[in-house]
C-alpha cells in the first residue's frame, strides 16, 4: 500500500475511533441513562466515572485529529496505537461484564485500528527515501 493511501486509511479509522469513543464518554455525562444498564439508575458515581472517561478520550481525539490535519505520520502512529489499546481495554471491560456487545464492538475496532496502524507503519518503512541537500 502506498504511504498516501495508508495515511488516508489510518486517518479515517483513527478519526472514527476517537470520535466515537469521545461521543460515548460525553453522552455518559449528558445522558447517562443511554449507557447504564436498564435496571440501574445514574448516580453521582456514574457521572464521575463518565467525566474520567471523557478526560482521557477527548484530549486523545483532539490530538489525533490534529495529527491527521497536520498529516503527522509519526504522531498518528503513536496516537492510533494508543486509541487501539484503549479500545482493547474497553473490550476487556465488556468481557468482565459478560456483555457480548460491549466486548465485541471495541475488540473489532481495536483490531481494525491496529491493522491500519501496522499498514501505515509498513508503508512508511518501505517507502523509498529521497536524499536532501
Amino acid at each position: 500500500m502506498t504511504p498516501p493511501k495508508a495515511m488516508r486509511l489510518a486517518s479515517l479509522v483513527t478519526a472514527i475511533n476517537v470520535l466515537v469513543a469521545s461521543g460515548f464518554s460525553i453522552a455518559a455525562i449528558i445522558r447517562p441513562q443511554y449507557l447504564v444498564p436498564a435496571d440501574s439508575a445514574p448516580t453521582e458515581a456514574s457521572l464521575i466515572l463518565a467525566m474520567y472517561a471523557a478526560a482521557r478520550t477527548v484530549p486523545l481525539a483532539l490530538f489525533a485529529l490534529g495529527a491527521i490535519y497536520k498529516r503527522a505520520t509519526s504522531a498518528l502512529l503513536i496516537l492510533g496505537a494508543l486509541a487501539g489499546a484503549m479500545q482493547l481495554l474497553d473490550s476487556g471491560i465488556g468481557l468482565f461484564e459478560h456483555d457480548l456487545g460491549k466486548c465485541a464492538g471495541p475488540f473489532f475496532i481495536a483490531v481494525l485500528q491496529f491493522l491500519v496502524v501496522y499498514l501505515l507503519y509498513r508503508s512508511v518503512r518501505t517507502a523509498p527515501q529521497t536524499k536532501r541537500g
